[in-house]
């Protein structure tokens, strides 16, 4: 009877000796977003944005390289795909991916997605259509410099996956059209992630961010937290396509792009703040 009673003391002292969540603890690592999709852990901290010095093959609108801090943030592990985007469709009624031009570069049949290609990154999206998807599933679109975090990390690589020149061990690319066949499920190329884990961060599709386009931004952007200019014409595409050559697949490369255009080349990822 007293072992009894004994052991229930002692299991209760352990049960309110159990500390609580201590407030203003690390993020976990991982996370998953409200619609399921996996999202990865970038730390605080600062890395290098832009052209690295000696790079003869950036833009303009890449240079000067600039140190950045930024909060730590999640950011999707994979690129948006046309099986999550489907559910984003059938929960709101929201319209399905369309060219804007040429039905022939279409992937859905209207509003049906074929279940072929349910893994692989959602094209014909233009800038509305991702910012909704991302409040939809409770996040956001990345930052153009939150988004070139996460494809670099802290150094100066020319890719995500470090200076070796791109093969198709490393990325979807220098492809011509073939309808589904063209892109590749999201996460296929282990070889080609970058150091914080996340896939296709070249290749496959081109990715809108939330930013607008300045070629100049990088001459006047803050030193902490840059979300790009106030205003502008033309959003930013950051990645590359499917379609692209070598020059265009750093992580660098920066895009403008009418925020209203759709086509066969460009989708999204969503990020979140980490608090």
């Amino acid at each position: 009877m007293y072992a009894i009673l004994f052991h229930a003391m002692l299991c209760s002292a352990v049960l309110w000796f159990v500390p609580e969540p201590v407030a203003g603890a690390d993020p976990s690592p991982t996370l998953a977003g409200k619609d399921g999709a996996p999202m990865v852990l970038v730390p605080a901290g600062s890395f290098p944005m832009g052209v690295p010095k000696g790079d003869r093959d950036g833009g303009r609108d890449e240079y000067p390289n600039h140190e950045v801090f930024l909060d730590a943030y999640y950011i999707d592990k994979f690129e948006l795909t046309n099986g999550r985007y489907r559910e984003f469709v059938r929960a709101t009624g929201h319209r399905p991916p369309q060219h804007l031009k040429d039905p022939s570069r279409n992937l859905w049949q209207g509003a049906v997605m074929p279940d072929s290609i349910a893994d692989q990154p959602v094209i014909n999206v233009d800038w509305q259509d991702a910012d909704a998807y991302c409040r939809w599933a409770g996040r956001r679109l990345p930052t153009e410099a939150e988004w070139e975090k996460a494809a670099r990390g802290t150094g100066d690589p020319r890719f995500p996956w470090g200076n070796v020149e791109p093969t198709h061990k490393h990325l979807n690319f220098n492809q011509r059209w073939q309808g589904e066949k063209t892109l590749k499920p999201v996460g296929s190329y282990e070889a080609g992630k970058s150091p914080f884990g996340v896939y296709d961060m070249a290749g496959n599709v081109w990715e809108w961010v939330a930013d607008w386009y300045d070629a100049f931004y990088y001459e006047k952007s803050p030193a902490r937290n840059p979300k790009g200019p106030e205003s502008g014409t033309h959003k930013v595409l950051r990645s590359s396509g499917w379609e692209v050559e070598t020059p265009l697949v750093r992580s660098m490369t920066r895009v403008k792009s009418d925020p209203l255009n759709r086509n066969h080349s460009t989708g999204f990822r969503c990020a979140a703040d980490a608090r």
